[in-house]
C-alpha cells in the first residue's frame, strides 16, 4: 500500500503539551505516523492509502486545535499579502493596553496614601477589562484544555485570575469591601472570615500582566521561526541573463528552463544549476560547500545557483531549475532538521500538570470540609478561595521569563543571542562541540602562508615582484598576495602589459622584466620555464596540506613560490581548550582535503578531523554522533551548515555567517571570536540554573502556604502578599545574571 506524505498547518496550540496531544490524536489514526512541532506549529504526517488530509484536519479540529493544508508557493517575484494581526502584534497591543490599565490598580492597592474614597470602584473598572480581555487567550485555551480533560499553564492563569477577580466581585457586592473609606490592610495571619471585606483586583491584574509578557516574547521568536528558509531563497539571484537568438536578454530568475542559456560576468551570482559552455572563471562556492579557496571552472564543469562568479565571464546552460536546485535542496534538509529536533516541554508545564488538579481538588476539600466541621459558608468560602489564590501562578509565570529576560539582555550585551528556554536545557546536556572550519575556526579569507625563494633573491623581493603583477587582477589568490605585501609594507614597482588566462595566471612587466605568476602546470605547459625537481617537490608539499601554490617566474626560470591558505583565528586554539574544560569533546568538520583539515585540526589541538563533508554528509556526521548517545553542539557560519545546525541538540551560529546559518541555529555570537561561544555557553548554563531555581522558590513558596490557607488563617489578601512575595524572590534572583562576566571582559560589544 502506497504512503503518503503530508504537511499541515496547526493553530491554536499554546504550549508543548498542546503539540503532543495533537501528536497523540492523530496517530490514533490507522495507518498513520506523525509527528508535530511546536515552535514551527506544523506537522508531518505519512499516511498509508485511504487516509486523507481531510481525514486529519478532522482529528486535529477533534482534539480542539485548527488545521489546514498550507497554501501552495506563490510564483517568484510576486509579493506574499502582509498578515494584518498576526499573534506577535495582537498579543503587544493586549499587553499595552492591560499594562496601561493595571498600573493604577496596583499602586493603588498597595499605596494606602493613595487611597481615596470609593477608590475600589475605579479599580474594578480598571482592573476588569484586563481579567476579562487582557486575560482571554488563556481562559479561551484553559476551556478547550478543560473540554479535552486536560491542565496546563493556561489552566493555572486562568483559575488564579478568576479566583482574584471574582472573589474581588464577591467582597465588593456581597461583603464590606464596596463600602465607603475602605482602605488595604496587610495582615499575616488573618481573621478566617475576613476575606469578605478585602479585594484582589491588583492580583489578576498583575498576574495577566506578567503572563502576557512573556507570551508575547515567545511569540516574537515564533513568528521567525521561518526565517531560515526565508533566508535561503534570498540569497539565490533575482534575475538571469539569458542569450535568445545571439542577444542578451534579463529575465526573472522563475521564467528559466531547463536549456536555456545564461550569462554570468565577474562579481555576479550564479543564478541557477547549469553546465558551463563556454568560458573560464573561478567560483567561490563557499557559501554552499565551505570550500574556502575558489574552484576554477571551464566547458563542462557543473556550476551551481547562488554562488559567486569571481574571476572571467562564464556561459551556462541550465540544468536545474526551482525546487530541483542544490539551494533548494539544502532548504529542505534545513525543514527536515527542524522538524525532527527534540521537543522541549517546558518545566512549568510539566508541574502544572499535575499541580493545577491537585490544587483545585484542594480548594473543594477545603471548602467542604469547614462546612462539615461547621464553619459558616462565608468563612469556608474564603479559605477556599484563599487555597486558590495562594497558588496563581504568579511567581511560576515568572520564573522562565525573568531569568531569560535577563540573561538573554546580558547575552545581547556580550554578542550573545540565546533564542529561548528549550535552548538552555541543551546546554546542560551536551557533551560534543562539532565545529565547522571555514569562518568558525578559521578566517574564510585566504591569506599567504609562506613564500620561498630558490635564486640569490630574499623572499620580500619575491612577494613585491608577484603582487606588483597581481593587482591587475581580482583573482582571491591575487588579493592574498597584494594584501600581504601591504601588510609587509613592500612598495610595489608599477606593472605594464598586464594579461591574465583565466584558470593559469597572469603575465606583466615589471621592473623590465617580464613576469609570469600562476600554477605551476601552466608556466610549464608550453616548455619555456623549467620546473626543478626541487620547486615541484616544494609545491607538492604545500599542496598536500590544502594549500594553494602560485610559482613566481621571470627569463625562463621558477624565482619563488607563494602558497595561500586560509588562516586559523588567533583565538581558536584557546577557544578549543575551554570547550576542553567546559566538558566538551572537539570534532572538527569541513569540506577542505584532509591534508588541510589535518593541518588546521594541529594547529587548534583538535584531534577528531573530519575532510571532504558535504552539506549533508555533516547532517549524517550529527546524526551519527546522536546514535552513538552523544549529546552534540554544533558550530557553523554557511549555509552548507544550516541543516546540521538545526539537527543538532544544540545549534550556535557566529553572526558573521550568512542569515541561513542564523536562523536555523539556537544560539548566535555576534563576534567572530570563537571564545565568545564557550561564553555563550557559560551564560546559557547559568540562565538555566536561574529558571531551576527561580520555579523551585516559585513552588515552594505556594506549597508551603496551601496548608496554612486551608485551615483558614490566611485569607486571600495575604495570599496575594505571599505571591508577590515569591514575585520579588523571583524578579531578584533573575538579576543576579546582570554580574555574568565573560572570561575576556574584551568580548562587550555593547552596555
Amino acid at each position: 500500500m502506497s504512503l503518503t506524505d503530508v504537511e499541515l498547518d496547526i493553530g491554536g496550540m499554546t504550549c508543548a503539551s498542546c503539540a503532543t496531544r495533537v501528536e497523540r490524536k492523530l496517530n490514533r489514526l490507522d495507518g498513520v505516523d506523525a509527528t508535530v512541532n511546536y515552535a514551527t506549529e506544523k506537522a508531518r504526517v505519512r499516511a498509508r492509502g485511504g487516509v486523507d488530509a481531510a481525514t486529519l484536519i478532522a482529528a486535529v479540529k477533534a482534539a480542539g486545535y485548527t488545521a489546514r493544508v498550507p497554501a501552495p508557493p506563490r510564483p517568484q517575484g510576486e509579493d506574499a499579502p502582509v498578515a494584518r494581526d498576526d499573534e506577535a502584534d495582537a498579543l503587544r497591543r493586549r499587553l499595552s493596553i492591560s499594562t496601561v490599565l493595571a498600573v493604577p490598580v496596583v499602586v493603588l492597592s498597595m499605596v494606602p496614601a493613595l487611597q481615596f474614597t470609593n477608590w475600589q470602584w475605579l479599580a474594578l473598572m480598571l482592573a476588569a477589562p484586563v481579567a476579562v480581555w487582557g486575560a482571554w487567550p488563556f481562559h479561551r485555551a484553559a476551556w478547550v484544555n478543560a473540554r479535552h480533560g486536560a491542565t496546563t499553564m493556561d489552566t493555572l492563569i486562568s483559575v488564579g485570575v478568576i479566583a482574584a477577580f471574582g472573589w474581588s466581585l464577591y467582597a465588593l457586592f456581597f461583603g464590606s469591601a464596596g463600602m465607603p473609606g475602605m482602605r488595604m490592610t496587610f495582615l499575616f495571619v488573618g481573621d478566617p472570615g475576613s476575606g469578605a471585606s478585602e479585594i484582589y483586583l491588583e492580583v489578576a491584574s498583575a498576574v495577566t500582566v506578567f503572563i502576557l509578557a512573556g507570551r508575547y516574547a515567545e511569540a516574537r521568536a515564533k513568528r521567525e521561526s521561518g526565517a531560515a528558509l526565508k533566508a535561503l531563497l534570498e540569497l539565490g539571484a533575482k534575475d538571469a541573463v539569458i542569450l535568445r537568438d545571439g542577444a542578451e536578454i534579463r529575465v526573472a530568475i522563475g521564467q528559466l528552463v531547463v536549456g536555456d542559456r545564461f550569462v554570468v560576468r565577474p562579481g555576479e551570482k550564479i543564478p541557477t544549476d547549469g553546465l558551463v559552455v563556454e568560458g573560464a572563471s573561478a567560483v567561490d562556492a563557499s557559501m554552499l560547500t565551505g570550500e574556502s579557496v575558489p574552484v576554477e571552472v571551464s566547458a563542462g564543469d557543473r556550476v551551481v545557483g547562488a554562488t559567486l562568479n569571481v574571476g572571467g565571464r562564464l556561459v551556462a546552460e541550465v540544468t536545474r531549475v526551482g525546487a530541483d536546485t542544490e539551494l533548494a535542496r539544502i532548504g529542505r534538509l534545513v525543514e527536515e532538521a527542524q522538524t525532527g529536533k527534540a521537543r522541549a516541554q517546558r518545566l512549568a508545564d510539566r508541574v502544572s500538570a499535575i499541580f493545577v488538579p491537585v490544587v483545585i481538588a484542594l480548594a473543594v476539600v477545603t471548602f467542604a470540609g469547614w462546612l462539615i466541621f461547621g464553619g459558616s459558608v462565608t468563612v469556608a468560602f474564603t479559605a477556599a478561595i484563599a487555597t486558590l489564590i495562594v497558588a496563581c501562578p504568579c511567581a511560576l509565570g515568572l520564573a522562565t521569563p525573568t531569568a531569560l529576560m535577563v540573561g538573554t539582555g546580558r547575552g545581547s550585551q556580550l554578542g550573545i543571542l540565546i533564542r529561548g528556554p528549550q535552548v538552555l536545557e541543551q546546554t546542560r546536556r551536551v557533551d560534543t562541540i562539532v565545529l565547522d572550519k571555514t569562518g568558525t575556526v578559521t578566517t574564510g579569507v585566504m591569506g599567504v602562508a609562506s613564500v620561498a625563494s630558490f635564486t640569490e633573491l630574499v623572499d620580500d623581493e619575491v612577494l613585491r615582484i608577484a603582487a606588483a603583477v597581481e593587482v591587475g587582477s581580482e583573482h582571491p589568490v591575487a588579493r592574498a598576495v597584494v594584501r600581504s605585501a601591504a601588510e609587509r609594507g613592500l612598495a610595489l614597482a608599477a606593472a605594464d602589459s598586464f594579461h591574465s588566462a583565466p584558470g593559469g595566471g597572469v603575465t606583466a612587466a615589471v621592473d623590465g622584466l617580464l613576469v609570469r605568476v600562476g600554477r605551476r602546470d601552466w608556466l610549464s605547459a608550453d616548455g619555456s620555464v623549467e620546473l626543478p625537481p626541487a620547486v615541484a617537490a616544494a609545491a607538492a608539499e604545500e599542496e598536500a596540506i590544502g594549500r594553494t601554490v602560485v610559482l613566481v617566474a621571470w627569463e625562463g626560470r621558477i624565482r619563488g613560490l607563494i602558497s595561500v591558505s586560509d588562516t586559523v583565528k588567533p583565538t581558536s586554539a584557546a577557544a578549543v581548550r575551554r570547550f576542553r574544560e567546559l566538558g566538551l569533546t572537539p570534532v572538527l568538520l569541513t569540506g577542505d582535503n584532509a591534508g588541510s583539515a589535518a593541518a588546521i585540526g594541529e594547529i587548534v589541538g583538535i584531534a577528531d578531523v573530519r575532510a571532504g563533508i558535504t552539506p549533508a554528509g555533516k547532517l549524517a556526521v550529527i546524526h551519527d554522533l546522536q546514535a552513538a548517545g552523544r549529546v552534540v553542539a554544533m558550530v557553523g557560519d554557511g549555509v552548507n551548515d544550516a541543516a546540521a545546525l538545526a539537527a543538532a541538540d544544540l545549534g550556535i551560529a557566529m553572526g558573521a555567517g550568512t542569515d541561513a546559518a542564523i536562523a536555523a541555529s539556537d544560539v548566535t555570537v555576534m563576534s567572530g571570536d570563537l571564545l565568545a561561544v564557550g561564553d555563550a555557553i557559560r551564560l546559557a548554563r547559568s540562565t538555566l540554573d536561574t529558571i531551576k531555581g527561580n520555579l523551585f522558590w516559585a513552588f515552594a513558596y505556594n506549597v508551603l502556604a496551601i496548608p496554612v490557607a486551608m485551615l483558614g488563617l490566611l485569607n486571600p489578601l495575604i495570599a496575594g502578599a505571599a505571591m508577590a512575595l515569591s514575585s520579588v524572590f523571583v524578579v531578584g534572583n533573575s538579576l543576579r545574571l546582570r554580574r555574568f562576566r565573560p572570561l575576556r571582559p574584551s568580548l562587550v560589544v555593547a552596555n
